[in-house]
């Protein structure tokens, strides 16, 4: 009896594993170059990763994996990195108070960052509640990564700051 016991608790904990892959919610926003985007609509197609961050330190950390994510999927500098098709956003997300930096900082990133950035650097407005919930952004302190297939559903889910295995975490769910 406590074999079956296990084997159904086992299957029970496997299927929840595998359940199928949750849909990235819909999330509006404005690249830096100014034009109006929908996640995951504009991924349609294509695999996709989707950077988010909701706070000043989460932010940082957001943009430790700037360089070596454009490197790879959109300059592809590497020997095998021209295998890689794939869209890439990175969203600062403002809610709650913040919400009225929006403008003034949008304004600040455009004449400081790079113009060829400009296209994957995508400002969201509005409430964390839809996104915390069905994303499990729990900690405020971290960027949260997902990998997207095709249809919008998300393949792999990764949170903090950039390190080389995460990477490769990224590049096997690709």
């Amino acid at each position: 009896m406590m074999k079956i016991m296990r084997a159904m608790a086992a299957v029970c904990c496997f299927s929840f594993a595998t359940n199928p892959a949750t849909l990235f919610p819909m999330l509006n926003g404005e690249t830096l170059d100014g034009r109006s985007v929908s996640l995951p609509a504009e991924c349609k197609g294509k695999k996709s990763i989707i950077g988010l961050a909701y706070s000043e330190k989460a932010q940082e950390a957001l943009t430790s994996w700037h360089e070596p994510m454009y490197d790879k999927f959109v300059a592809k500098v590497g020997m095998f990195d021209g295998e890689y098709d794939v869209k890439l956003f990175f969203v600062p997300m403002f809610i709650g108070l913040k919400q009225a930096l929006y403008e003034s900082t949008l304004k600040k990133l455009r004449a400081e960052n790079r113009k060829d950035l400009y296209p994957y650097v995508v400002f969201y407005r509005g409430d964390l509640e839809p996104y915390a919930a069905e994303l499990g952004l729990r900690d405020k302190t971290l960027p949260y990564f997902f990998v997207i297939d095709e249809h919008g559903k998300i393949l792999l889910t990764l949170s903090g700051s950039y390190s080389d295995k995460k990477m490769e975490e990224i590049e096997a769910a690709l």
